[in-house]
Protein backbone atom coordinates (compact mmCIF):
# COMPACT_ATOMS: atom_id res chain seq x y z
CA UNK A 1 0.00 0.00 0.00
CA UNK A 2 1.25 3.48 -0.95
CA UNK A 3 -0.35 6.45 0.81
CA UNK A 4 0.07 9.49 -1.42
CA UNK A 5 -3.03 11.58 -0.75
CA UNK A 6 -1.10 14.06 1.42
CA UNK A 7 1.51 14.52 -1.32
CA UNK A 8 -1.09 15.94 -3.71
CA UNK A 9 -1.26 19.53 -2.34
CA UNK A 10 2.55 19.77 -2.22
CA UNK A 11 2.79 18.67 -5.84
CA UNK A 12 0.06 21.15 -6.75
CA UNK A 13 1.96 23.95 -5.03
CA UNK A 14 5.01 23.18 -7.16
CA UNK A 15 2.79 23.30 -10.25
CA UNK A 16 1.28 26.69 -9.43
CA UNK A 17 4.74 28.12 -8.72
CA UNK A 18 5.95 26.78 -12.07
CA UNK A 19 3.00 28.05 -14.10
CA UNK A 20 3.14 31.48 -12.46
CA UNK A 21 6.75 31.82 -13.66
CA UNK A 22 6.10 31.00 -17.33
CA UNK A 23 6.48 33.59 -20.07
CA UNK A 24 3.99 33.95 -22.92
CA UNK A 25 6.41 32.12 -25.20
CA UNK A 26 6.87 29.25 -22.72
CA UNK A 27 3.13 28.59 -22.66
CA UNK A 28 3.36 27.72 -26.36
CA UNK A 29 6.38 25.38 -26.10
CA UNK A 30 5.98 21.89 -27.53
CA UNK A 31 6.05 19.09 -24.93
CA UNK A 32 7.15 15.48 -25.29
CA UNK A 33 3.41 14.67 -25.51
CA UNK A 34 3.45 15.08 -29.28
CA UNK A 35 -0.02 16.56 -29.77
CA UNK A 36 0.16 18.97 -26.83
CA UNK A 37 1.92 22.22 -26.11
CA UNK A 38 2.44 23.47 -22.54
CA UNK A 39 -0.96 25.18 -22.37
CA UNK A 40 -2.67 22.00 -23.56
CA UNK A 41 -1.06 19.95 -20.78
CA UNK A 42 -2.17 22.53 -18.21
CA UNK A 43 -5.71 22.32 -19.58
CA UNK A 44 -5.59 18.52 -19.23
CA UNK A 45 -4.53 18.84 -15.59
CA UNK A 46 -7.54 21.07 -14.97
CA UNK A 47 -9.76 18.49 -16.66
CA UNK A 48 -8.49 15.86 -14.21
CA UNK A 49 -9.56 17.98 -11.25
CA UNK A 50 -12.99 18.79 -12.66
CA UNK A 51 -13.66 15.24 -13.82
CA UNK A 52 -12.83 13.83 -10.38
CA UNK A 53 -14.97 16.37 -8.52
CA UNK A 54 -17.91 16.01 -10.90
CA UNK A 55 -17.83 12.27 -11.44
CA UNK A 56 -16.54 10.85 -8.14
CA UNK A 57 -17.39 13.45 -5.52
CA UNK A 58 -20.72 14.60 -7.00
CA UNK A 59 -21.72 11.35 -8.74
CA UNK A 60 -22.37 13.06 -12.08
CA UNK A 61 -22.17 10.66 -15.03
CA UNK A 62 -22.06 11.81 -18.64
CA UNK A 63 -23.11 9.63 -21.56
CA UNK A 64 -20.39 7.34 -22.87
CA UNK A 65 -19.96 4.89 -25.70
CA UNK A 66 -20.02 1.18 -24.79
CA UNK A 67 -16.66 -0.01 -23.41
CA UNK A 68 -16.03 -3.65 -24.34
CA UNK A 69 -12.25 -3.77 -24.41
CA UNK A 70 -9.08 -2.03 -23.24
CA UNK A 71 -8.80 -0.40 -26.68
CA UNK A 72 -12.37 0.89 -26.42
CA UNK A 73 -11.48 2.48 -23.08
CA UNK A 74 -8.28 3.96 -24.48
CA UNK A 75 -10.08 5.41 -27.50
CA UNK A 76 -12.81 6.87 -25.29
CA UNK A 77 -10.31 8.54 -22.95
CA UNK A 78 -8.19 9.89 -25.81
CA UNK A 79 -11.26 11.47 -27.42
CA UNK A 80 -12.42 12.85 -24.08
CA UNK A 81 -8.99 14.43 -23.52
CA UNK A 82 -8.79 15.83 -27.05
CA UNK A 83 -12.24 17.41 -26.86
CA UNK A 84 -11.42 19.16 -23.59
CA UNK A 85 -8.06 20.47 -24.74
CA UNK A 86 -9.64 21.82 -27.92
CA UNK A 87 -12.35 23.62 -25.95
CA UNK A 88 -9.75 25.16 -23.62
CA UNK A 89 -8.05 26.95 -26.54
CA UNK A 90 -10.32 29.92 -25.81
CA UNK A 91 -9.22 30.12 -22.14
CA UNK A 92 -6.27 32.29 -21.12
CA UNK A 93 -3.21 30.92 -19.28
CA UNK A 94 -3.95 33.17 -16.30
CA UNK A 95 -7.50 31.90 -16.01
CA UNK A 96 -6.25 28.29 -16.24
CA UNK A 97 -4.04 28.99 -13.23
CA UNK A 98 -6.97 30.50 -11.34
CA UNK A 99 -9.14 27.46 -12.13
CA UNK A 100 -6.39 25.08 -11.01
CA UNK A 101 -6.16 26.95 -7.70
CA UNK A 102 -9.95 26.87 -7.31
CA UNK A 103 -10.27 23.12 -7.98
CA UNK A 104 -7.02 21.91 -6.39
CA UNK A 105 -8.08 22.08 -2.74
CA UNK A 106 -11.48 20.35 -3.14
CA UNK A 107 -9.76 17.70 -5.30
CA UNK A 108 -7.34 16.93 -2.48
CA UNK A 109 -10.02 17.13 0.22
CA UNK A 110 -12.21 14.66 -1.64
CA UNK A 111 -9.48 12.03 -1.80
CA UNK A 112 -8.48 12.70 1.82
CA UNK A 113 -12.08 12.02 2.87
CA UNK A 114 -12.47 8.53 1.39
CA UNK A 115 -11.42 5.17 2.84
CA UNK A 116 -8.07 4.26 1.26
CA UNK A 117 -8.96 0.57 1.49
CA UNK A 118 -12.41 1.00 -0.03
CA UNK A 119 -13.19 -0.17 -3.55
CA UNK A 120 -12.22 2.38 -6.18
CA UNK A 121 -14.75 3.43 -8.78
CA UNK A 122 -12.23 2.70 -11.53
CA UNK A 123 -9.61 -0.04 -11.61
CA UNK A 124 -5.98 0.57 -12.55
CA UNK A 125 -5.92 -1.39 -15.79
CA UNK A 126 -2.24 -0.83 -16.60
CA UNK A 127 -1.35 -2.69 -13.39
CA UNK A 128 -3.54 -5.60 -14.45
CA UNK A 129 -6.21 -4.88 -11.84
CA UNK A 130 -9.86 -5.59 -12.54
CA UNK A 131 -10.71 -4.06 -9.18
CA UNK A 132 -8.58 -1.55 -7.25
CA UNK A 133 -8.47 -0.06 -3.79
CA UNK A 134 -8.86 3.70 -3.39
CA UNK A 135 -5.22 4.04 -2.33
CA UNK A 136 -4.12 2.62 -5.68
CA UNK A 137 -6.45 4.93 -7.58
CA UNK A 138 -5.06 7.91 -5.61
CA UNK A 139 -1.52 6.75 -6.40
CA UNK A 140 -2.48 6.70 -10.08
CA UNK A 141 -3.79 10.26 -9.73
CA UNK A 142 -0.43 11.22 -8.25
CA UNK A 143 1.44 9.74 -11.21
CA UNK A 144 -0.81 11.61 -13.64
CA UNK A 145 -0.20 14.92 -11.90
CA UNK A 146 3.53 14.26 -11.62
CA UNK A 147 3.88 13.20 -15.25
CA UNK A 148 2.08 16.17 -16.74
CA UNK A 149 3.90 18.65 -14.55
CA UNK A 150 7.18 17.02 -15.56
CA UNK A 151 6.22 17.26 -19.24
CA UNK A 152 5.84 21.02 -18.75
CA UNK A 153 9.12 21.31 -16.83
CA UNK A 154 10.92 19.31 -19.49
CA UNK A 155 9.56 21.56 -22.26
CA UNK A 156 10.54 24.84 -20.59
CA UNK A 157 13.77 23.65 -18.97
CA UNK A 158 12.65 24.34 -15.40
CA UNK A 159 13.23 21.25 -13.28
CA UNK A 160 12.16 20.88 -9.67
CA UNK A 161 10.32 17.61 -9.01
CA UNK A 162 12.91 15.00 -10.02
CA UNK A 163 13.70 14.67 -6.32
CA UNK A 164 13.50 11.90 -3.72
CA UNK A 165 10.41 13.59 -2.24
CA UNK A 166 8.36 13.74 -5.43
CA UNK A 167 9.93 11.25 -7.85
CA UNK A 168 10.26 8.14 -5.70
CA UNK A 169 6.47 7.95 -5.03
CA UNK A 170 5.95 8.28 -8.78
CA UNK A 171 8.38 5.44 -9.49
CA UNK A 172 6.98 3.27 -6.69
CA UNK A 173 3.56 3.50 -8.31
CA UNK A 174 4.77 2.99 -11.86
CA UNK A 175 6.50 -0.24 -10.83
CA UNK A 176 3.12 -1.86 -10.11
CA UNK A 177 2.97 -2.35 -13.89
CA UNK A 178 6.09 -4.54 -13.88
CA UNK A 179 4.57 -7.86 -12.69
CA UNK A 180 1.68 -7.37 -15.12
CA UNK A 181 4.12 -6.67 -17.98
CA UNK A 182 5.93 -9.94 -17.22
CA UNK A 183 2.74 -11.98 -16.71
CA UNK A 184 3.34 -14.22 -19.75
CA UNK A 185 7.08 -14.58 -19.11
CA UNK A 186 8.23 -17.60 -17.15
CA UNK A 187 11.54 -18.64 -15.62
CA UNK A 188 12.74 -20.84 -12.77
CA UNK A 189 11.06 -20.33 -9.43
CA UNK A 190 12.98 -17.84 -7.30
CA UNK A 191 14.54 -15.96 -10.20
CA UNK A 192 14.61 -12.18 -9.81
CA UNK A 193 14.70 -9.19 -12.14
CA UNK A 194 16.20 -6.05 -10.62
CA UNK A 195 15.18 -2.58 -11.88
CA UNK A 196 17.58 0.18 -10.81
CA UNK A 197 17.17 3.93 -11.36
CA UNK A 198 20.31 6.07 -11.16
CA UNK A 199 21.17 9.75 -11.50
CA UNK A 200 19.56 12.65 -9.66
CA UNK A 201 17.25 10.18 -7.90
CA UNK A 202 18.20 6.62 -7.05
CA UNK A 203 16.09 3.57 -6.28
CA UNK A 204 15.88 -0.20 -6.62
CA UNK A 205 12.89 -2.46 -7.26
CA UNK A 206 12.72 -6.23 -7.62
CA UNK A 207 10.29 -8.70 -9.15
CA UNK A 208 10.57 -12.37 -8.18
CA UNK A 209 8.96 -15.27 -10.02
CA UNK A 210 7.27 -17.62 -7.53
CA UNK A 211 6.57 -20.34 -10.07
CA UNK A 212 3.24 -18.84 -11.13
CA UNK A 213 3.36 -15.07 -10.96
CA UNK A 214 5.85 -12.23 -10.57
CA UNK A 215 5.83 -10.38 -7.24
CA UNK A 216 7.05 -6.81 -6.72
CA UNK A 217 9.28 -5.80 -3.80
CA UNK A 218 11.45 -2.85 -2.81
CA UNK A 219 13.67 -5.14 -0.74
CA UNK A 220 15.81 -7.85 -2.28
CA UNK A 221 13.87 -11.12 -1.83
CA UNK A 222 15.39 -14.57 -1.53
CA UNK A 223 16.43 -15.98 -4.88
CA UNK A 224 18.79 -15.41 -7.79
CA UNK A 225 19.07 -12.13 -9.69
CA UNK A 226 19.15 -13.24 -13.32
CA UNK A 227 18.58 -9.88 -15.00
CA UNK A 228 19.36 -6.28 -14.07
CA UNK A 229 18.07 -3.15 -15.79
CA UNK A 230 19.73 0.15 -14.96
CA UNK A 231 18.13 3.34 -16.30
CA UNK A 232 18.80 7.05 -15.88
CA UNK A 233 16.27 8.92 -13.74
CA UNK A 234 15.41 11.45 -16.44
CA UNK A 235 14.77 8.64 -18.92
CA UNK A 236 12.56 6.63 -16.58
CA UNK A 237 9.45 8.81 -16.65
CA UNK A 238 9.68 9.03 -20.44
CA UNK A 239 9.85 5.24 -20.74
CA UNK A 240 7.07 4.42 -18.28
CA UNK A 241 4.68 6.95 -19.86
CA UNK A 242 5.40 5.66 -23.38
CA UNK A 243 6.62 9.14 -24.33
CA UNK A 244 9.70 7.36 -25.64
CA UNK A 245 10.40 3.65 -26.04
CA UNK A 246 13.43 1.63 -24.98
CA UNK A 247 14.96 1.84 -28.46
CA UNK A 248 14.89 5.64 -28.18
CA UNK A 249 16.70 5.52 -24.82
CA UNK A 250 19.39 2.89 -25.40
CA UNK A 251 22.16 5.25 -24.31
CA UNK A 252 20.34 5.70 -20.97
CA UNK A 253 19.70 1.98 -20.31
CA UNK A 254 22.06 -0.84 -19.33
CA UNK A 255 21.01 -4.49 -19.26
CA UNK A 256 22.97 -7.26 -17.57
CA UNK A 257 22.09 -10.96 -17.47
CA UNK A 258 18.96 -12.38 -19.13
CA UNK A 259 18.27 -9.97 -21.96
CA UNK A 260 15.01 -11.60 -23.10
CA UNK A 261 13.29 -11.01 -19.76
CA UNK A 262 14.76 -7.51 -19.61
CA UNK A 263 13.37 -6.63 -23.04
CA UNK A 264 9.88 -7.68 -21.96
CA UNK A 265 10.23 -5.59 -18.77
CA UNK A 266 11.36 -2.57 -20.77
CA UNK A 267 8.02 -2.65 -22.58
CA UNK A 268 6.32 -1.62 -19.33
CA UNK A 269 3.79 1.22 -19.60
CA UNK A 270 2.36 2.69 -16.38
CA UNK A 271 -0.29 4.89 -17.99
CA UNK A 272 -3.29 4.49 -20.28
CA UNK A 273 -1.36 4.88 -23.52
Amino acid sequence: MIELVHHLPQLDQKLIELLSSLTKEEWTKQTIAKKWKVKDVVAHLLDGNIRTLSGLRDGHKSEASPINSYQDLLDFLNQLNADWVQAMQRVSPQFLIELLKFTGEPFYKYYASIDPNGKAEYSVAWAGENESKNWMHIAREYTEKFLHQQQIRDAVGKQGIITQEFYIPFLDTCMFALPFTLRETTTEEGNILQFTVIGEVKGEWFVRYDGKVWELSKKLPEGNIISTITIDADASWKLFSKSLRADDLRDKITVEGDKEIAEVALGMVSFMA
